[in-house]
């Protein structure tokens, strides 16, 4: 692969980098607005927050769909220039029914730690994927 093309592919590379933490980025806003809800409702916010948790967790799943996508677009870019990164995030399901059916404090515990959980697996890939992008970027130069 000539000089041109391998730089073209890096670039390219670099570009699926910045969309993936763009939908990373998203998706750790919805979960950190999910907990900050969340903590509300364990304190007793009631039906509304419960309601509105919710609402960020599904954002935050939406979200997360894009951001397999641009993983899985930035997984290929890399194979061009040659690097083999396989990025798998499960946020999974959040315990939705029984947070509304069974209101309280255990079922209201166990979503937090979900969000939690999330929330963890995001800020590791967003650092993985910026340790990649920052490697890309010092062979662009």
């Amino acid at each position: 692969m000539n000089e041109l093309i391998y730089r073209r592919e890096l670039q390219e590379a670099l570009d699926a980098a910045d969309e993936a933490l763009y939908y990373l980025n998203q998706v750790d806003e919805s979960l950190q607005s999910a907990g900050n809800w969340g903590i509300w409702d364990m304190l007793g916010g009631g039906f509304f927050s419960t309601f509105v948790k919710h609402r960020k967790m599904d954002d935050a799943e939406t979200q997360m769909q894009s951001a397999r996508i641009a993983l899985q677009k930035l997984s290929r870019e890399l194979e061009d220039v040659g690097r083999i990164e396989d990025f798998n995030i499960e946020v999974g399901d959040f315990l939705r029914f029984a947070d509304y059916f069974f209101d309280g404090v255990v079922a209201d515990w166990m979503v937090q730690s979900r969000i939690r959980d999330a929330k963890r697996q995001i800020e590791e890939a967003k650092t993985r994927v910026t340790g990649i992008r920052n490697q890309l970027s010092r062979q662009l130069r």
